[in-house]
This record gives structure tokens, sequence and C-alpha cells, in this order.
């Protein structure tokens, strides 16, 4: 994954994730890289600073309002929320059909599998981030 700072002609600066470099290149070659304010499709990307680690993993700090909700979001979700990793769907759908008490759950799912719990009316949500890998 590659994340991008964009700038449309309307002056608008986003960022967004892409697969790869080749993926924005055919995406934006197709119009369907969009200002997220105004839906403008004249998008280059504008310069922006390397992220750079500082040790152990960690990241600089957020630095736009964007991030910076986005890391208030996972740490919510984390603290309370029991990450069940791959077993996510058969939780979901356990406590759906009462089997066990219900919880606030967070974890993996094949994107099949979670349209499959949509499709059965389990109320579930994909978040904005990869869950981090817990080790037992």
């Amino acid at each position: 994954m590659i994340r991008y700072t964009l700038k449309c002609a309307e002056d608008h600066a986003f960022d967004s994730w892409f697969p790869s470099a080749a993926g924005y290149d055919s995406l934006k070659a197709a119009g369907h890289v969009a200002c997220p304010t105004c839906g403008d499709t004249a998008v280059e990307k504008a310069l922006m600073a390397p992220r750079v680690a500082l040790g152990q993993g960690d990241l600089t700090a957020p630095q736009s309002d964007a991030e910076k909700a986005m890391a208030d979001l996972r740490r919510k979700v984390e603290e309370n929320s029991e990450y069940v990793g791959m077993n996510f769907v058969a939780e979901a759908r356990k406590m759906h059909e009462g089997t066990v008490p219900e919880r606030s759950i967070y974890g993996e799912a094949k994107p099949a599998e979670a349209i499959k719990l949509l499709e059965d009316g389990v109320p579930v949500a994909p978040l904005p981030f990869m869950p981090g890998r817990k080790a037992n």
C-alpha cells in the first residue's frame, strides 16, 4: 500500500491510499480518483513529507485531522472491544443467534464472509484500519 497526498484543481488537499504506484496511475487514468470535497477528478500528487519510523515499528504521530480521528477511532475500538482475530465470523454469528452473550468484538473476515453475515442480518461494519495482529 502507498499513501499519496493529493490536490484538486480547486486546491483542496487530501490523502488517499492505493495498492501501488501503478494502481494510482490506472485509477487516475480511468477518472476514478476524485476530490472528496468537490468531486473534481483533475487531481494531482502534492508535495509530501516522508513518514519516518521512530523505532520499535512506531511511526510519527498523526498529522492531519483525518489521521488523528483514525488513530482515536482505533484506540477506542481496541480499548472497548475484544479482538477475536480470524474467529470474527463465527463469534458474530453466535452472538446473533444468541448462543453466546453479546459483546463488542472486532477481528478479521474475508469480504465474501462479511457480505454473507450482512445478508443473514448480522449487524457488522468494516473498520477503516487493519487490526494489529495479537500474539497469544
